[in-house]
């Protein structure tokens, strides 16, 4: 289930505050298309790798920098637990979902991941949130460290 279309939060800004552009390995993880573009981008270098999130199985490499994104609860678990795993030591996880409190997304607020079911299932497998991004409107990305 790739992510909605929906227009970036300052677009000329945002690749900046990601941090993505020296990663030399990127993963995306059912990103939005707008996303997916910018950040291409940004990273005339880089390697980048799109994938859907029923197909992270796959993906056999690691990545210095993973972005998935992922708006409901169901099957958030394991598209997650294998980015945990496709990570590099000292990468970093980009876990973009759509707010709680906003009307826009698809996905009903009662359904969608939010910061405390993406700690509860990351922090315990070595990886710390140190921030947050706007990304768009509707959605806001959370960044985990692999310690």
């Amino acid at each position: 289930m790739s992510a909605p279309e929906a227009p970036l939060k300052n677009p000329a800004e945002l690749s900046a505050r990601l941090e993505l552009a020296g990663a030399g390995r990127l993963l995306l993880v059912d990103a939005a298309p707008a996303l997916t573009r910018l950040l291409s981008e940004s990273r005339p270098e880089g390697e980048s790798v799109e994938v859907a999130g029923d197909a992270m199985r796959s993906v056999k490499a690691t990545f210095d920098a993973i972005l998935v994104w992922r708006e409901n609860r169901v099957g958030s678990q394991a598209v997650l637990e294998l980015a945990a795993r496709k990570l590099e030591p000292g990468g970093v996880l980009w876990v973009v979902t759509a707010m709680r409190k906003v009307m826009g997304p698809r996905t009903p607020a009662a359904h969608r991941l939010e910061l405390a079911d993406i700690r509860k299932l990351l922090e315990p497998k070595g990886m710390r949130h140190d921030r947050e991004v706007r990304v768009t409107a509707w959605n806001v990305g959370y960044r985990f460290v692999k310690e």
